[in-house]
């Protein structure tokens, strides 16, 4: 199944993330725009374009602890 971009909501993290590895999107700064609309639309093209460039390899997920 492809990767896809999903909400993530735990403890320690609110945003948008990777439904295949560990890469979450944490925005560069301050949205910036003439308008609410063009910041939104600068927010989605910024997420998307780190979706699309990430690679899962690099973001791994954490081990989950062994148990006897």
């Amino acid at each position: 199944m492809p990767r896809q971009l999903v909400w993530i909501e735990s403890q320690n993290f609110e945003g948008f993330g990777c439904s295949e590895c560990n890469w979450a999107f944490n925005p560069p700064g301050a949205l910036v725009g003439e308008s609410l609309d063009a910041m939104k639309q600068n927010y989605e093209a910024q997420r998307d374009k780190e979706f699309a460039a990430h690679v899962c390899a690099k973001h791994p997920r954490p081990m989950s602890p062994k148990t006897k």
